[in-house]
């Protein structure tokens, strides 16, 4: 059984159209992605920040350069 990461928390944009995921792996680390989706298109949600692979070892670390990679994320959460 294929082993998957599981979302910690998931932010969406005002226009639900982008949300940046913060994930935990199977291995223990916790990273983030940036995604798209487009209400004409039914496939879901598609990545598109280039982030997964990043890797931090605390879920504020994560969370904290998601901030500052990812422009509409401050402003969701309120801080901008």
């Amino acid at each position: 059984m294929a082993q998957v990461n599981r979302v910690l928390r998931s932010i969406n944009d005002e226009d639900a159209a982008h949300c940046v995921d913060i994930f935990l792996r199977p291995d223990g680390s916790i990273g983030f992605e940036e995604y798209r989706r487009d209400v004409e298109d039914s496939r879901g949600w598609f990545p598109i920040g280039g982030h997964s692979s990043r890797v931090f070892h605390e879920e504020s670390a994560a969370f904290d350069a998601a901030l500052r990679a990812v422009p509409w994320l401050r402003r969701a959460v309120g801080l901008a």
